[in-house]
């Protein structure tokens, strides 16, 4: 081990009694929920929204955070596997070759989006009873901050790891039974998210600019897929094969180039 190089061999489990087990990432999942339930009863307080209606958008989240993202995840990148073992998506369960439980390990921050979005167009609808700008422009302060513990979950878990960094710099995931060091992607992007939390903090407490629709979620979006798509390039192949589409470019990159000009639509739209 040298200054800039970490032997990176956490167990991913907290504790394990028979075939359950506390993971880290499913503790990361818990911090990430309950931090943005505060967070956005400060906000509700702040914009005279009855608190009642915070249990539901906390419900509306939570189920589509986890049905959108295990979707998305076995849709984008093991589409054969959602067909063969379609209960093993949706449950945290394996059946084959024994039963076990398994949490939920495989999750696309792709689908998350979608899940999320659609379920906040019910939710603005039936309980809010406002615009769904309006929410998803509250919503994603907090959904920036559960990306930072999200990641810090997958480096706990030594997945979604980054790129051979070929110096002395990086993490040697010894789990992996690796002995060279990589990238150390999810801390890129979990830096990245906090940066973007607080800028959304920011804009949200000290600005006028909630005053405009879809502002913030479209200043949310714009960074966050932009920040995805950068730290892409220090990421290894989610899965093994042809990942790789135009100019080099892989799965994540391509479903984020939408997103951001989705993004920019909506920060740099005329004010209805």
């Amino acid at each position: 081990m040298t200054l800039l190089q970490i032997d990176w061999n956490p167990a991913p489990e907290i504790f394990k009694i028979g075939s359950f087990a506390l993971r880290y990432y499913s503790l990361m999942f818990v911090i990430a929920f309950m931090l943005g339930l505060h967070l956005m009863k400060k906000i509700f307080i702040n914009d005279k929204i009855p608190i009642e209606k915070l249990d539901s958008l906390f419900i509306y989240v939570v189920i589509s955070t986890l049905i959108g993202a295990r979707l998305g995840h076995f849709l984008f990148y093991d589409p054969e596997f959602l067909f063969k073992k379609p209960l093993e998506v949706i449950l945290p369960f394996r059946f084959s070759p024994k039963f076990e439980f398994t949490g939920f390990a495989g999750l696309a921050s792709h689908g998350a989006a979608i899940g999320i979005i659609t379920a906040l167009y019910f939710y603005s609808k039936k309980v809010l009873k406002e615009p769904l700008l309006y929410i998803l422009d509250r919503v994603a302060i907090p959904v920036a901050i559960a990306g930072v513990f999200i990641r810090i979950g997958n480096l706990m878990n030594s997945e979604i790891i980054g790129k051979a960094t070929n110096s002395d710099f990086g993490f040697v995931f010894k789990r992996l039974g690796e002995d060279f060091p990589r990238h150390p992607a999810q801390l890129y992007e979990a830096f990245c998210y906090l940066i973007i939390f607080g800028i959304l903090m920011f804009v949200y407490w000290k600005t006028d600019k909630k005053q405009k629709l879809g502002y913030i979620f479209g200043l949310f979006f714009a960074l966050l897929w932009s920040a995805r798509f950068m730290v892409e390039f220090f990421k290894e192949k989610q899965v093994e094969g042809g990942e790789n589409w135009i100019l080099g470019l892989n799965t994540g990159q391509m479903l984020s180039i939408p997103l951001i000009i989705v993004g920019l639509y909506f920060m740099f739209r005329k004010k209805e």
